[in-house]
């Protein structure tokens, strides 16, 4: 039996009215706008209203992929959500966007393992079309972190934001899915976690007092490991797809910052048009940074058939990987 390839059909996306700016941050933090863009590259961010959750921004960017080409709720087979920040710690928010699509009764679940949720959950949809068990899968990127950010911290409440990108997958007689390279080390969760609000340390008045249930980081060993890990991680995605540096068209890395998007793309002797990078105007959205820099890329028509893309993030767990990907029409 001749196996089953991937592809990418459609992508849509989505990001909430609401623009949160470095000038607004110098109003209440000890920063300016010269300070955030110098050390993130960031300028803008979207942040979600109260009253919005994260489901509400997926069923959005879920519509638009439907819409780009022509399909119902009903005809994806099963629905993921990659996501760190779900409407509920259970149910998978995944179920709760099928549902609102009008899809109940299909298959849905999470996946969570933070910024790298797209790049995982990437790997588990392809894999389930890929096996013939489904012939085809929406992956969501979608998420609330302005929910998660002490608004009081500035090495953190500058850097996340909001947003969902949503992408169909299909089964295909030529494969899409060149290789990959996953990764995850748990043994200092605190480099980057929520502290409360799980069954480690279930949350407290005290907890909420302490503001243990924002996002902490420290920022410096956060920031090696993103550089050594993206750059690794690309390094044996190509070499497992029997490419070489020359062989990329367009890395679309996750957009947590700047400075490290840098030090990718000078390892990889990549020209700074093939480098797709909006970390401007949308700051770090976890999950949803991949899924949404593809779709800008398509809508401009940058990206053509039998491109070579290489997708690449890191994140929370400490987690990282990386996908060599062939854009087929």
């Amino acid at each position: 039996m001749k196996p089953t390839g991937v592809k990418i059909v459609a992508v849509g996306r989505h990001v909430p009215e609401r623009v949160i700016t470095n000038d607004d941050f110098a109003q209440i933090l000890d920063t300016s706008d010269e300070w955030i863009t110098s050390r993130t590259g960031m300028k803008r961010r979207h942040w979600a209203r109260e009253d919005e959750a994260t489901s509400d921004l997926a069923v959005v960017a879920a519509q638009r992929a439907l819409e780009k080409v022509a399909l119902t709720p009903n005809d994806i087979e099963c629905y993921v959500v990659a996501t760190a920040t779900p409407d509920y710690q259970f149910p998978a928010t995944a179920s709760v966007v099928a549902a609102r699509l009008g899809a109940a009764n299909k298959p849905a679940f999470d996946v969570e393992i933070g910024c790298s949720g797209f790049i995982y959950g990437l790997i588990v949809a392809s894999s389930l079309v890929r096996a013939g068990l489904y012939k085809r899968v929406m992956l969501i990127g979608a998420e609330t972190l302005s929910k998660v950010m002490d608004i009081t911290d500035r090495s953190t409440a500058v850097l996340f934001a909001d947003g969902a990108g949503a992408v169909i997958l299909e089964a295909s007689e030529e494969d899409s899915l060149l290789s990959s390279e996953l990764g995850a080390d748990g043994s200092r969760p605190e480099l980057l976690y929520v502290p409360s609000g799980g069954s480690r340390k279930p949350m407290t008045a005290q907890g909420l007092e302490n503001h243990e249930q924002y996002a902490k980081m420290h920022g410096r060993e956060v920031f090696k490991f993103a550089v050594t890990k993206m750059i690794d991680a690309t390094d044996i995605a190509l070499k497992k797809a029997n490419l070489s540096y020359k062989d990329i068209d367009f890395l679309i890395p996750h957009q947590a910052n700047k400075r490290i998007i840098d030090a990718a793309a000078k390892h990889l002797d990549l020209p700074y048009e093939r480098v797709l990078i909006n970390i401007q105007e949308y700051g770090n959205t976890s999950a949803a940074s991949i899924p949404i820099a593809l779709g800008e890329a398509l809508d401009a028509g940058k990206i053509k058939t039998g491109d070579v893309i290489i997708f690449v993030g890191f994140g929370a767990g400490l987690s990282w990987g990386a996908i060599a990907w062939k854009w087929v029409a």
